[in-house]
């Protein structure tokens, strides 16, 4: 495990646990789920040092519908659990208001996240910048 940053790292739009929620904004992210069985995220990008799972849902939809849409076309909202005794090793952050929560997973953590979930990632939602909300 690596140590928590002190302070917020610059942010890449990806979020994601016992249940939690990942606004993600990857047009694809179906397929690439799928080829894990829908078990596990796929590697980070080189700009993107953190995975980020939010813990609620109505964050989740705020990022996949108001931010991911209007700078990639799509966006979802994800659900998963996973093992409390990983999430025992990182700190809730509060990222704004009282509702704004989340984990911050360094990059090099996530084998051990994905590892750590239970059943399945599934998409509870999915917006396009082409649907009228």
């Amino acid at each position: 495990m690596t140590s928590r940053p002190s302070s917020p790292p610059s942010r890449s739009p990806s979020i994601a646990s016992a249940p939690r929620l990942a606004p993600s904004r990857l047009p694809q992210i179906a397929p690439v789920l799928s080829l894990s069985g829908w078990r596990e995220w796929p590697p980070r990008r080189p700009e993107q040092p953190f995975f980020y799972p939010v813990l609620n849902e109505e964050y989740a939809t705020k990022i996949a519908r108001d931010w991911n849409v209007p700078h990639s076309g799509t966006g979802y909202v994800t659900r998963f659990k996973v093992r409390r005794e990983f999430l025992d090793n990182y700190e809730v952050h509060q990222a704004g208001g009282q509702t704004i929560l989340e984990y911050w997973i360094p990059a090099e953590d996530l084998a051990e996240l994905n590892a750590s979930i239970i059943g399945i990632i599934e998409i509870v939602a999915r917006y396009d910048s082409t649907a009228t909300d």
